[in-house]
């Protein structure tokens, strides 16, 4: 398993966290508020709001992760260190999803900071 194998292993945990947050949407909203231009808003709750939390944390986490990957992979600066902070990385955000939509928080936060203290090992592993 390469660096750019765990990005894009991750941008399928972003899908799957889509699909989780449209088919929690859909036990809560009509199919046809769905499909509508959604002119009035309307609000989820319980895990399907906490779904869409962690579906906005997931794509911040994204926007961070995937650059400092490709600068490493750009660059040829990737090493056993870059892989195994990816690999931290992946593991968080995999633990990170179920907990934060069953409302675990000390997990969670435990989590998301593993993930973003592995996030930023990479950045400074690519100066």
């Amino acid at each position: 398993m390469t660096e750019t194998t765990i990005l894009a292993a991750y941008g399928l945990l972003v899908l799957l966290t889509i699909l989780l947050q449209v088919l929690g949407s859909l036990t809560q909203l009509s199919m046809g508020y769905l499909i509508s231009s959604r002119d009035d808003p309307r609000e989820v709750t319980g895990m399907t709001a906490r779904i869409n939390r962690a579906l906005a944390n997931s794509i911040t986490a994204m926007v961070l992760f995937a650059p400092a990957i490709l600068l490493l992979v750009l660059q040829e600066k990737t090493t056993t260190t870059t892989l195994l902070a990816a690999q931290v990385f992946m593991i968080a955000r995999i633990i990170y999803l179920p907990v934060y939509a069953l409302g675990v928080p000390a997990v969670r936060t435990a989590a998301w900071l593993a993930g973003f203290v592995a996030t930023a090992v990479l950045y400074f592993l690519a100066l």
